[in-house]
């Protein structure tokens, strides 16, 4: 089921009522926006046998769900391997030969449309994404295109000017709050969840439904607080072990940096009084505490340092030493301060 985005749902299924929609479309939006739920439901709505599409029960809606309609064609990263089976960095010409342009000619087998969705379009590689753009030059009757891509900038300009575009905007957080609710989550939790998934549905449903995700959080979090309270040396050892991951596991440094952003964020907040929009509200207290220890420049400078380490590691910057750099520029919170209450 898809959270929010109501007007460009309305939109589509305008469309799909009307005969009017589009041979390709360009799905934009954040990891975990919905991009991939919305690509479904259309699709279901295409091939729903239902008065009131889609229906979510019928043979195609359910076939849709589990990836073995045979009229409905999955591209993606996560499907391209060499000849040896290894995974791909990047989804190649052969890929959309054989799997776009070959079936692109046939008319659907059973259902009203052949489609064809991209799921991480900004991951074709420069040949498959003109490979491709020669089929959208040439739209075929009962053919549906849907990319979807968090960076639609590493896109080919021919290839978005080739599409209708859909970007999916951040959900208000009370708006997953109360999705959460209806899922029979805890209230305390719901809260928690949709605040920490700015704007981001899958991301919360998927907190939601993790029994590691709590507490591996709060692992990476008390690494926080360790490095905001401790000295240098133990700080550079834990530079050198996030610059050694990020050789292996970007994703999970970025995301270690994007948490920690956020909590300085959050100790701005309090010292600025505006409590109620503290992002991490299971340790309000222990972030209380802290903020005595920082006056607003020190957590203006951390969030800065944390902020230039984050543009060094997108540029390809040796990340021992953005990190090292970081390290040096975080302030360090005044213990007596801290125990003192201010």
């Amino acid at each position: 089921m898809l959270v929010g985005h109501d007007a460009v749902v309305a939109r589509l299924a305008r469309a799909v009522a009307q005969g009017t929609l589009g041979h390709a479309y360009l799905v934009t939006g954040a990891e975990h926006s919905g991009k991939t739920t919305l690509a479904q439901a259309l699709v279901q709505a295409l091939n729903c046998a239902a008065d009131e599409v889609p229906c979510g029960e019928c043979s195609a809606c359910r076939r849709i769900i589990a990836g073995t309609h045979p009229d409905v064609h999955v591209i993606s990263l996560d499907s391209a391997a060499d000849e040896e089976g290894s995974k791909r960095s990047e989804i190649g010409i052969k890929q959309v030969r054989d799997e776009v342009r070959h079936w692109a000619q046939l008319a659907p087998f059973e259902g009203r449309q052949r489609v064809f969705i991209i799921n991480g379009a900004e991951m074709l590689s420069g040949e498959a994404a003109n490979c491709l753009l020669k089929t959208l030059e040439e739209p075929q009757a009962q053919i549906l295109f849907l990319l979807l891509t968090a960076d639609v900038s590493r896109l080919p300009e021919t290839v978005v000017s080739r599409c209708q575009r859909i970007d999916l905007r951040p959900v208000a957080a009370e708006t997953i709050e109360q999705a959460l609710l209806e899922r029979g989550v805890e209230p305390s939790k719901a809260r928690l969840f949709s605040r920490l998934s700015h704007g981001r549905p899958g991301q919360a449903l998927d907190a939601a439904s993790s029994e590691e995700f709590l507490e591996d959080r709060a692992g990476r979090l008390e690494l926080f607080f360790e490095m905001a309270e401790g000295g240098l040396e133990r700080r550079f050892e834990y530079s050198a072990e996030l610059a050694s991951r990020f050789s292996k596991k970007r994703a999970e440094v970025r995301e270690t940096l994007d948490e920690w952003l956020e909590l300085w964020r959050d100790l701005l907040l309090l010292k600025a009084g505006a409590d109620e929009s503290v992002v991490n509200l299971d340790y309000m207290e222990r972030l209380q505490s802290m903020a005595h220890g920082f006056n607003i420049k020190e957590i203006r400078a951390a969030i800065n340092a944390i902020s230039q380490a984050q543009r060094h590691l997108r540029r390809n910057v040796g990340a021992r030493l953005a990190l090292d750099v970081m390290m040096l520029d975080i302030p360090r919170a005044r213990a007596a301060r801290i125990a003192a209450g201010g």
